[in-house]
């Protein structure tokens, strides 16, 4: 049975319930509440190893579909992100210290889910001096080390754009490396206050200078206009960006930054279309496509 909110609006009421309603949302993005045997038996391995999935920080409308399939995109250095993007659910402030055993937890579980594609992303740490990189290396050796045939997909802050961070993880030899822009340069300061749209393209460029399989992500719906979407895939495939992904912007909670407008599945065919023409190699675009959805196929 189809339900009329989506898990993340299911996931929120409670605590917004005093606040003006947000716009329905149309029949293409409603979704099924998250259950079933494997999803469960997923989500008490994760949580016995203490560890956290950005499926469940950033209230992915599509938990349910991916952890009964068995996958999961892991989220490393903490739950909280030292960065407040307007559009993202992840918790902001003061995050806590590193969990040096990490790695290794990570690591097992993925060699007891048996998975053969790994996703991992982490919350910004730049209270840290190398913001998190350190982990991060160790992160994927470890997962090498216990999973040899587990290919690994890494979605990377942006280390405030030092390049000598970046090394350090694309010296531990992940299989594909994202980091998303996320939206147009003329909304960074609404929607990413602390980033900027050319230090995002400046680490895509340098990660396929040094060889990697890269991709980012793009959301629609959050004020942009298609000509702006447009210039954003010209810009990335100027620097040889192997893989795309765009999906809607679904607001978390009515105090994040509000959905101008619900995106068309037809616009979103639109600009899969338009990408392959450009030449990207793999382009993912639908109203609820995320950075790791289908990332096992785009390896």
């Amino acid at each position: 049975m189809h339900i009329n909110e989506t898990y993340s609006d299911k996931h929120q009421s409670d605590s917004t319930s005093e606040l003006p309603e947000r716009k329905p949302r149309p029949e293409w993005l409603k979704v099924r509440a998250p259950g079933g045997e494997n999803y469960t038996r997923l989500r008490t391995l994760i949580r016995s190893h203490t560890l956290h999935t950005v499926c469940e920080e950033a209230h992915c409308p599509n938990i349910g579909e991916c952890w009964n399939a068995g996958t999961a995109s892991f989220m490393i250095l903490g739950e909280t992100c030292s960065r407040a993007c307007r559009f993202c659910a992840v918790h902001s402030g003061k995050p806590s210290p590193l969990d040096l055993d990490e790695p290794q937890k990570l690591a097992e579980t993925i060699q007891n889910m048996k998975l053969r594609h790994a996703v991992i992303t982490s919350v910004t740490r730049d209270d840290l001096p190398d913001g998190g990189a350190e982990i991060w290396r160790q992160t994927i050796l470890e997962i090498k080390r216990l999973n040899p045939d587990t290919s690994i997909e890494v979605l990377i802050p942006d280390f405030n754009g030092d390049l000598t961070l970046l090394k350090i993880v694309i010296d531990a030899n992940p299989d594909i490396l994202n980091h998303n822009v996320e939206t147009v340069p003329r909304l960074y300061k609404q929607v990413r206050p602390k980033s900027f749209y050319s230090r995002s393209l400046n680490i895509l460029k340098e990660s396929k200078l040094q060889n990697m399989i890269t991709k980012t992500g793009i959301m629609v719906g959050i004020g942009e206009t298609k000509e702006e979407v447009l210039d954003v895939m010209n810009d990335l495939i100027n620097i040889k960006v192997d893989i795309l992904t765009i999906g809607q912007y679904l607001q978390p909670t009515q105090k994040h930054l509000k959905v101008e407008r619900f995106v068309h599945p037809d616009e979103f065919e639109e600009y899969r279309q338009k990408g392959l023409e450009l030449g990207f190699k793999h382009v993912e675009s639908g109203p609820l496509v995320r950075s790791s959805y289908h990332a096992e196929k785009h390896v």
